[in-house]
């Protein structure tokens, strides 16, 4: 890895203090980053304005002047820019010079349309090419990009997309899922017809050559729509300012309609290129992977990866098809050297049995990537046993509300069991209890006490930003609070023990989720868990007990003994609190698109509250699970 500053020693003693000046200067330190990462653009002669009214108006190199696809697409020669597998049947490559030339197709075809700076372009795709070609169009022109995925029903896309009020929607005729192809034009004509904005269609053919688009209005196949326009390498890169809107994201919408984050192409494309370059070692002809959907913001992670010359692997589909072998035929194949995926998919895995490193030549692969939840100390000791034992797995948290990282790994740091490394360079990330004090050793809130650039530009359509400020800053006055319950350890890594509105709180002693899933999920009988805090007894004033339900492997039964052998294990490994008043076994757990746990979906359901937004879902049928049950009636 190169070094951000000769002078400093490339060890934890040398990381601390590069972190230390990167949040007490921040001015040299963003400065550096944009110059050590060649970034293409004007940076002007401020760097931050600091906001009188506090963190959350703070403005970012306010002269800036750049252009974010252009910074993904300098590079145009036959190198490969991406390499597409969906599932086993579809392979496509594209070099960087076919990429830059079908951007530019596009992105004349979308002028042509009369799409201008600040409109809405909306895509309802695989994680397939097609998608980064449409995302570089539109912020080649300044408009405003905005994904999810096409498993959203027609309510989930529509309580997304119709809040944005998009010009162009571009969608697709179906997908692969674990060997079975689904059809999605009936879904995307009733989408496009109540999206009146909308002015034109534009259908991916991916599992028919010929889809038949006579339902859909304003519909054209992409290759109709691009038609009229010469394949040229030249495109006309509008120079925008740091703060022009790049992308409208999601919040996962499991208890309301979700919020839509607007995110800055300039902060987007600096906190990408310094987590990637220094966090994650990510260098020219790499070869970047990470298993996402569009509608989760690795997706929007990934893509920047282009601006470090990093080749993407580019998947979509179950990751566990060919059972289980997908992923890491993938990786073997091509030369995976940057294997990104999630806390869950890494525990569904070692129940499995596969073992990757007695099957898989891994030569290549440096670094392995973790987000989603937290990844249990089980969870490194497979990766390290089972993967490779000679790679940087980073443990990285953050998320869609900054579309990157607060914490994360660095490769010149060494990986302790069951923790995260560090804390983002730039990032003034802190841990508080409850009166606001910084802490350490013990949980607490995890802060951000200074503004940082990939901070949103605010939410849409919230004019007076009364949504924004509620949901960062009314916490702590003027100090973004995330919401995740966490620790700052010895090594001054960072343990996540869950979200902080799915804390457990029984007889007013605070219990991360993740603590109760780092031990059962350590029992090979259990495939999966969720725990929820229950009001009990009901007519109490605040207090609650414990209830895990549990997913077995076929043919385990949740008798006695199973049921003692769980609560001695969390008993063993935690406390005498943590251990679950009521233990039930459930055929499936509720999860988001994006592969999160919902407790508090969970935990309405069990209450007899309705749960908003079902359509963010994966599975929302597993909810009747947990409906009902006569077990938590009683004692």
């Amino acid at each position: 890895m190169r070094e951000l500053d000769p002078a400093l020693t490339p060890d934890a003693a040398g990381y601390e203090a590069v972190w230390q000046w990167s949040i007490d200067d921040p001015d040299a330190f963003w400065r550096a980053v944009w110059k050590f990462t060649d970034a293409i653009g004007d940076p002007g002669l401020r760097v931050l304005e600091r906001g009188i009214l506090g963190m959350r108006f703070a403005k970012w190199f306010p002269e800036a002047r750049l252009n974010f696809a252009e910074n993904l697409l300098r590079h145009s020669d036959n190198a490969e820019a991406l390499v597409f597998w969906g599932e086993d049947r579809v392979k496509r490559r594209m070099s960087r010079a076919e990429l830059r030339l079908e951007v530019a197709r596009f992105a004349a075809a979308l002028r042509a349309l009369g799409v201008r700076p600040g409109d809405r372009i909306a895509a309802w795709l695989p994680n397939m090419p097609e998608t980064i070609v449409a995302m570089l169009a539109a912020a080649s022109i300044g408009a405003i990009f905005t994904s999810a995925s096409p498993d959203f029903g027609v309510q989930g896309a529509l309580d997304r997309f119709g809040q944005v009020a998009p010009k162009v929607l571009i969608g697709v005729d179906g997908y692969f899922y674990n060997g079975k192809t689904i059809d999605v034009l009936g879904k995307l004509a009733e989408v496009a017809r109540q999206l009146p904005s909308v002015e034109r269609v534009v259908v991916v053919p991916y599992v028919s050559s010929q889809p038949d688009l006579l339902s859909v209005v304003k519909a054209a196949t992409w290759a109709d729509f691009v038609a009229p326009f010469i394949a040229t390498t030249h495109i006309e890169f509008t120079p925008l300012p740091f703060d022009q809107p790049l992308y409208i994201m999601y919040s996962s919408g499991t208890t309301g309609v979700p919020k839509c984050i607007v995110h800055g192409a300039g902060g987007t494309l600096l906190q990408h290129l310094k987590e990637h370059q220094l966090h994650g070692d990510v260098r020219e002809g790499d070869r970047l992977f990470y298993f996402t959907t569009c509608g989760w913001m690795m997706w929007n992670w990934l893509v920047t990866g282009l601006a470090s010359g990093a080749t993407l692997l580019l998947f979509d589909g179950s990751p566990f098809a060919l059972d289980g072998r997908i992923l890491f035929d993938f990786a073997q194949a091509e030369r995976m050297t940057h294997f990104g995926t999630s806390a869950k998919y890494i525990d569904a895995l070692a129940k499995t049995g596969l073992v990757p490193r007695e099957r898989y030549d891994l030569t290549p692969l440096r670094a392995m990537f973790s987000t989603g939840s937290p990844l249990s100390a089980e969870g490194f000791d497979f990766v390290y046993q089972a993967i490779k034992a000679d790679l940087q797995l980073a443990s990285i948290s953050g998320g869609t509300d900054i579309v990157s990282c607060f914490v994360l790994g660095s490769p010149i740091l060494p990986v302790w069991r069951g923790e995260i490394q560090c804390r983002g360079l730039g990032m003034a990330v802190d841990v508080f209890d409850d009166e606001g004090r910084p802490v350490r050793g013990v949980k607490g809130e995890l802060v951000c006490t200074r503004p940082f650039p990939s901070m949103p530009l605010g939410f849409w359509n919230d004019d007076d930003g009364a949504k924004y400020r509620a949901a960062y800053f009314d916490r702590f006055p003027d100090i973004w609070c995330h919401g995740d319950f966490c620790e700052i350890t010895e090594h001054d890594g960072l343990i996540i023990h869950g979200r902080s509105d799915a804390t457990l709180n029984p007889g007013g002693v605070r219990i991360g989720t993740a603590e109760i899933y780092r031990q059962v999920e350590r029992l090979p009988e259990i495939l999966e868990a969720l725990v929820i805090a229950q009001n009990w007894p009901p007519e109490s004033l605040g207090d609650v007990r414990i209830v895990l339900f549990v997913r077995l492997r076929a043919g385990v039964a949740l008798d006695e003994a199973m049921i003692a052998r769980i609560k001695s294990t969390i008993r063993e490994h935690t406390t005498p609190r943590h251990v679950p008043a009521k233990i039930l076994a459930v055929d499936d757990i509720p999860r988001t698109k994006s592969g999160k746990l919902v407790e508090l979906a969970v935990r309405n359901v069990v209450h007899g509250m309705p749960v908003k937004n079902v359509e963010a879902l994966l599975n929302p049928e597993a909810l009747d699970h947990f409906r009902n049950r006569p077990e938590l009636a009683t004692d």
